[in-house]
C-alpha cells in the first residue's frame, strides 16, 4: 500500500511542469475514439498521469476515461471472478485508494488537461463495504480530475446507495457491465441495465462492447435501440459465449459493425479503446494496434 506522503512527493516534486498544448483530436469520421487507461495498468502508480498523458499523446488519443491502477478486478482475461476473490480484490484496492490524497487526483488532471488531453469520464470503485462517504469521495475525485461523468462497474443493489449522491453532485453516472450473466446483481443483462437506468435521472449506460456479446447480447442492435442512454462504449475483442478476450480481429466481437454504426447514425457516444488481452507487445504498442483497427474499421 501507498502512503500519503509517497503520493503527495510525487504529486508536488516529481512531476515536471508542462505548458498547455492545444487539443489532441483523436475522432475519426466523426466517431470520438479515446482509451480507456486500465488499459495501461502495467505503469507504476505514483507516475501513472505522467506516463499516460505522455503515451497518450505519442498515440493521438485526445480523450480517456481515467482509471487509476488498483488490484485486479478479474481473472487476466476480464472475465468475472468469483465471488469471494472478487471481494477480497475490491477490499484490498478500497483501503489502497483511501490513503491517496486529493492533490494527487487535482494534480493528475492537470497533467492530462496541460497535454490537450480531455478526462471525459472517471472511472470510480463503488463496491458494497463502502461507507457512504467513501461512495460520496469518488464523486469528489471524479471532479478533481476534471471528469464530466462518473463510470462504474458496480453493482444494482450498490447503484441504489448512488443514486441520492448522484442528484446530490448533479453528476451522471455510467453503469459499466460484465458478462456474468447469471448474477443477478450484475449489470449484464439489458434488462439489469434497464433496472439501472430507471434508479435515477442521472443513471445511463457504459456499454462494453466485448462483455456484453460475450454474454450473450447483440451490441448493435442494442445500441441501436438504447443509444440515448449510452455516453460511452468501451472497445475490446471477446469470443461469443463466454470466451476469452482475443487480440483484435481474432474473436468474434462485431467491433467494425459497431464503429460503422456510430459513423453512419452519428451517434455523439464515445468510443474508448480497452486492451485486456495478453498481447506480445508493450501497454502502448498494443493500444497502438487497436486504434489502428478503429482507423480500418471506420475507412
Amino acid at each position: 500500500m501507498y502512503s500519503r506522503r509517497y503520493f503527495g512527493k510525487m504529486a508536488l516534486a516529481g512531476w515536471p511542469l508542462a505548458s498547455a498544448l492545444a487539443k489532441i483530436n483523436s475522432t475519426v469520421d466523426g466517431v470520438r475514439l479515446g482509451v480507456q487507461t486500465y488499459s495501461f495498468r502495467d505503469f507504476d502508480a505514483a507516475t501513472f498521469a505522467d506516463r499516460v498523458s505522455k503515451t497518450m499523446t505519442d498515440l493521438g488519443l485526445g480523450e480517456c476515461e481515467l482509471q487509476f491502477p488498483r488490484g485486479r478486478m478479474d481473472g487476466g482475461r476480464g472475465q468475472t471472478m468469483d465471488a469471494a476473490a472478487r471481494k477480497a480484490a475490491a477490499e484490498q484496492a478500497r483501503k489502497q485508494r483511501l490513503t491517496i490524497p486529493m492533490d494527487y487526483y487535482r494534480q493528475a488532471g492537470k497533467k492530462f488537461k496541460d497535454a490537450g488531453i480531455e478526462v471525459f469520464a472517471y472511472n470510480a470503485m463503488f463496491v458494497p463495504a463502502d461507507s457512504d462517504q467513501d461512495l460520496n469521495r469518488e464523486f469528489e475525485i471524479a471532479k478533481a480530475v476534471g471528469a464530466q461523468i462518473v463510470a462504474s462497474s458496480t453493482t444494482l443493489s450498490v447503484a441504489k446507495r448512488l443514486a441520492p449522491l448522484a442528484e446530490n453532485h448533479k453528476m451522471l453516472v455510467a453503469l459499466h457491465g460484465h458478462s456474468g450473466v447469471s448474477e443477478p446483481d450484475q449489470f449484464a443483462t439489458p434488462e439489469s441495465f434497464a433496472a439501472g437506468i430507471a434508479m435515477s435521472k442521472y443513471f445511463r449506460t457504459n456499454l462494453d462492447i466485448g462483455h456484453f456479446w460475450a454474454g450473450g447480447y447483440d451490441p448493435v442492435a442494442y445500441i441501436e435501440e438504447h443509444h440515448s442512454q449510452i455516453t460511452h462504449i468501451h472497445l475490446k475483442d471477446r469470443v461469443k459465449n463466454q470466451g476469452p478476450n482475443t487480440p483484435w480481429g481474432e474473436g468474434d466481437t462485431p467491433i467494425k459493425p459497431v464503429l460503422q454504426l456510430l459513423k453512419q447514425k452519428k451517434y455523439p457516444m464515445r468510443a474508448y479503446i480497452e486492451y485486456e488481452y495478453k498481447g506480445s507487445g508493450t501497454s502502448p504498442e498494443e493500444v497502438r494496434k487497436c486504434f489502428e483497427y478503429c482507423r480500418a474499421a471506420l475507412a
